[in-house]
């Protein structure tokens, strides 16, 4: 089942609506995994299950290096709030 190239394009758009629904860049990372071991896996590129799993488990962790340096906090900035949404 886990070598089907529809079985990770699935699971990658599940993880990026669950991207949407809870912000953070983590489940982009996973979904990004996802997505290129499906593309590879439709391109014909048939590995074993432990390659197939580290592929996507490297190719996820590359995904949210990514993502994390070019939408996170710069320089160890610490995200702070100056008012409160209740005042006037």
């Amino acid at each position: 089942m886990w070598a089907l190239w529809w079985v990770w394009l699935a699971a990658a758009v599940v993880l990026a609506i669950l991207e949407v629904l809870a912000p953070g860049y983590v489940f982009l990372g996973f979904a990004i995994g996802a997505a290129v071991t499906g593309v590879m896996l439709a391109l014909g590129v048939t590995p074993s299950g432990p390659v197939l799993a580290v592929i996507f488990a490297l190719v996820s962790l590359a995904g949210w290096l990514i993502m994390r340096r070019l939408f996170g906090l710069k320089g160890g900035q610490v995200k702070t709030f100056d008012h409160d949404i209740n005042e006037n």
